[in-house]
């Protein structure tokens, strides 16, 4: 076996629920997080040093970034392994849209650490590569078990969450990048709310769950539309879709999800909104 290749799957924050900064720098936060069927694909394969190529629609947008967290990873992978650094060469198409709320960055890594794990039959378990994505950021850990999950302190506090159901969904990004610290920074200007996790849903269905999240919020969402007012474009135009249930930001954005109650909705809405707004990445998927 010389080639490997895998999905680095979408991270949605079904809710995330703020709190004020700490004296370290860090919000303490909660949220339900799922991963959608729709990410970037990388393929991981022997050679004679490590290096990466970066192509797709957004691959362009990483061609000035120095060190790409992908790299970052397998460095750490093998530091941890002692074999230096691993002699692989990466290839990640990159579909999903950059600094777009949806964890692409580290869900790529946490997809080329299990892709290496396994190419160089290394004896880490998904437990051991979380601790190393863990340390290159606070989604780390959380994409390299890539499903459902309670996620609390920084966002590296996992509970999984087996019960969530198959929820149908559109994502919807404008085109625009939502940076997280510049986010952040204009949450801290106003009142902060708390990283309070609300107790779950009494039933796990598709309608069940679709209504106990409109009872939570994204504490990001606010200054996030205010930073980039196209995100406040694209949530407008996601609560317009037919038989659309629930309209949230993911994460500090710039994406935003539409939940239906199924498939079908899911992807016509996708279609209609695709032939309004030709200039958007819009994508019908299922998050689990």
């Amino acid at each position: 076996m010389t080639t490997l290749t895998g999905l680095a799957p979408a991270k949605v924050n079904l809710f995330l629920h703020v709190g004020p900064v700490q004296p370290d720098g860090y919000h303490p936060l909660a949220s339900l997080v799922a991963f959608a069927d729709v990410g970037d694909r990388l393929t991981v394969e022997r050679g004679d040093r490590l290096s990466l190529t970066v192509q797709g629609r957004f691959g362009s947008a990483l061609a000035g970034e120095p060190d790409n967290l992908v790299l970052r990873a397998l460095r750490a992978l093998g530091q941890a392994a002692g074999i230096g650094e691993p002699p692989l060469r990466v290839t990640l198409d990159k579909v999903l849209p950059i600094a777009a709320g949806l964890g692409g960055g580290s869900s790529d890594a946490g997809a080329a650490l299990r892709l290496a794990r396994d190419l160089l039959g290394l004896p880490f378990d998904e437990t051991a590569l979380a601790d190393i994505a863990g340390t290159l950021g606070a989604d780390g850990a959380m994409c390299v078990h890539a499903r459902a999950a309670w996620a609390g302190g920084r966002g590296d506090h996992l509970e999984f969450e087996p019960r969530l159901p198959p929820l149908p969904a559109v994502l919807i990004n404008p085109g625009v990048p939502s940076p997280t610290g510049a986010v952040y920074r204009a949450y801290d200007e106003g009142v902060a709310a708390g990283a309070d996790r609300p107790a779950p849903p009494v039933i796990w269905d598709v309608p069940m769950v679709i209504a106990w999240l409109a009872e939570g919020r994204n504490d990001l969402e606010a200054p996030a539309v205010r930073n980039q007012p196209a995100i406040g474009e694209a949530l407008s135009a996601a609560r317009d879709l037919p038989a659309v249930r629930l309209v949230r930001m993911s994460g500090s954005g710039a994406t935003a999800f539409a939940l239906f109650e199924s498939a079908v909705d899911a992807s016509n809405a996708a279609k209609k909104l695709s032939n309004e707004k030709p200039d958007w990445w819009v994508s019908s998927t299922i998050l689990r």
